[in-house]
């Protein structure tokens, strides 16, 4: 059996759903690598919080249109911008706690975001669908 059968087999509403966390997953890889480049350009300049900062405000406006464009397909408005920079709110101090975790048990600086984005992202993923789908 192939994927194709069986995602054919799948109702509308889970084929949509398995489409928006592949399409989640493709944004995020690319959100994610884009904070991740600017942390490690930034990270042997200045403090590891200013450097994951910045590197996660570009991501974010990168992240905000791509996620309504092309992961859920929603219009962009006031309402779904509040609640999606709420849920960056959340998933930013989660990622600031998570580096100074890694990075206080002897997870080097430049490593230290790998593990903190296995935690953080599935987290976000939750967030941002409740935040963009209601």
């Amino acid at each position: 059996m192939q994927i194709r059968d069986i995602i054919n087999r799948l109702d509308t509403d889970k084929r949509q759903k398995l489409g928006e966390i592949i399409r989640f997953g493709a944004v995020g890889a690319a959100a994610t690598l884009i904070q991740y480049g600017v942390y490690l350009l930034l990270v042997g300049h200045t403090h590891v919080a200013v450097a994951n900062t910045v590197g996660y405000i570009v991501s974010f406006v990168f992240n905000f249109y791509a996620s309504t464009r092309f992961t859920f397909r929603v219009k962009a408005t006031a309402m779904r911008g509040a609640g999606f920079i709420l849920s960056h709110v959340v998933n930013y101090l989660l990622q600031m706690g998570t580096l100074a975790l890694f990075i206080g048990i002897g997870v080097s600086k430049n490593l230290a975001p790998i593990p903190m984005f296995c935690i953080c992202v599935p987290v976000n993923f939750m967030l941002v669908r409740y935040f963009l789908k209601h």
